[in-house]
């Protein structure tokens, strides 16, 4: 749990400055620096989603399809954006314009999405090394300063997630050792439905599309399985 909470200390610190630093920005920087992120962000989710080489596109296919089918039936976007709402409510304070439910989103995805996430919290569950999660700990530091700068201390909440998400694959690493170990087709599939959603998320911060990215939150889960599943057949 150590590059756990490493990252969660860098992300409130990260959240801190740049909400600071946000609220001495005009209009038209916080304007760039959002589009700023959002070009970065789509850059970012294109290299993940083309870890599909690495596996058979048909998986990542296959588990975007299903798991937004699955995610508009369990209505995962609403849901995720009622929980957003209920931390706006608690930390707006009667600003009907805070950005809270926005920033929680858009940061537990960028935070948690991705092969740094899930080898670096098993490798750090398995055998303690925690230097992967340090670097991905600084890198997202970085991030939440430009996120917090633009969508304000909602990023701070992302914390929350990270704690959960890669806290929890360390509790549990030894159940995921073998069937998301770096190089396997599973942790290719999860890494590239990852990059899509993270493709998703880029659109909306460039308010290109909103493709409720929420509701595809299954595919993380659906995709390695796929692969799973087809092995087993073989």
């Amino acid at each position: 749990m150590t590059g756990t909470l490493i990252n969660v200390g860098t992300v409130l610190a990260g959240t801190l400055i740049g909400t600071l630093v946000g609220n001495r920005l005009p209009q038209g920087m916080h304007d760039r620096v959002l589009a700023g992120l959002g070009l970065i962000t789509m850059v970012l989710g294109v290299d993940l989603a083309l870890a599909w080489r690495d596996t058979n596109a048909l998986y990542v296919l296959g588990g975007v399809l299903l798991g937004g089918l699955v995610g508009e039936a369990l209505r995962i976007e609403d849901r995720i954006a009622s929980l957003g709402n209920r931390l706006q409510r608690l930390s707006a304070r009667g600003n009907e314009h805070s950005t809270v439910s926005e920033a929680f989103f858009t940061a537990s995805l960028l935070f948690c999405v991705g092969p740094l996430t899930v080898v670096g919290a098993l490798q750090d569950g398995l055998t303690g090394n925690y230097q992967p999660l340090a670097t991905k700990a600084l890198l997202d530091g970085f991030a939440s300063i430009a996120i917090s700068a633009t969508l304000g201390p909602g990023v701070a909440f992302a914390a929350l997630t990270i704690l959960v998400v890669q806290g929890g694959l360390s509790l549990v690493a030894g159940v995921f050792e073998h069937a998301l170990a770096p190089g396997s087709e599973a942790l290719a599939a999860l890494t590239s439905a990852g990059g899509v959603l993270i493709i998703g998320i880029s659109l909306k911060l460039l308010a290109v599309k909103d493709v409720r990215v929420g509701n595809f939150l299954p595919a993380l889960v659906i995709a390695p399985g796929l692969v799973g599943i087809v092995s087993l057949l073989r």
